[in-house]
């Protein structure tokens, strides 16, 4: 038993999920982890899948994704890694405003600085408007006043709004 990791990156059609999924079933393959999103117009497709195919029969099947050239496969065999739960807290993250350069670096930045893990982290920009969400885990001994105190901080200078709020079971 193996894992893979598989990325379908490219331009979004109907089907893509279907089609991908399909032939990893197809394979025996067990879909894990995943996650899958539009990037203005683009399809991007993560997957992390067990099973005793090969990487070259996974990229073998899913060749015919990338027959038209819209679509770009990788497989990628990754390490058996057990996911260890955290001690600390998760959070929720948002952030809004007019677009700039250097939004995520610099209110990421505050998150790494205390040691902060981010688990999922999306941005979505509507004309000039930008948004942010991220979940975030952060050790339990974190002083969380004093992390979003900077979060904010660091949000005002750059013009836009920030929250942070605990992260009910229902939102991860």
């Amino acid at each position: 038993m193996s894992l893979h990791a598989i990325t379908v990156l490219g331009h979004d059609r109907p089907g893509i999920i279907a089609e991908t999924t399909g032939k990893l079933a197809g394979l025996g393959l067990n879909l894990e982890d995943s996650t899958m999103t539009l990037l203005r117009g683009h399809f991007a497709m993560m997957l992390i899948c067990a099973g005793s195919a090969s990487g070259r029969e996974i990229e073998s099947a899913l060749a015919p994704l990338t027959g038209d050239g819209t679509l770009t496969v990788t497989v990628r065999e990754v390490p058996q890694e057990h996911a260890w739960a955290t001690d600390g807290t998760s959070w929720v993250l948002t952030v809004h405003g007019g677009d700039r350069p250097g939004i995520v670096s610099s209110i990421v930045g505050e998150v790494a600085r205390v040691g902060g893990n981010i688990t999922d982290l999306t941005t979505r920009l509507s004309g000039d408007l930008y948004l942010l969400i991220a979940e975030i885990d952060l050790p339990a001994a974190t002083d969380v006043a004093a992390v979003e105190a900077a979060i904010q901080a660091v949000a005002a200078s750059l013009g836009v709004g920030a929250t942070l709020r605990p992260a009910e079971a229902d939102d991860l």
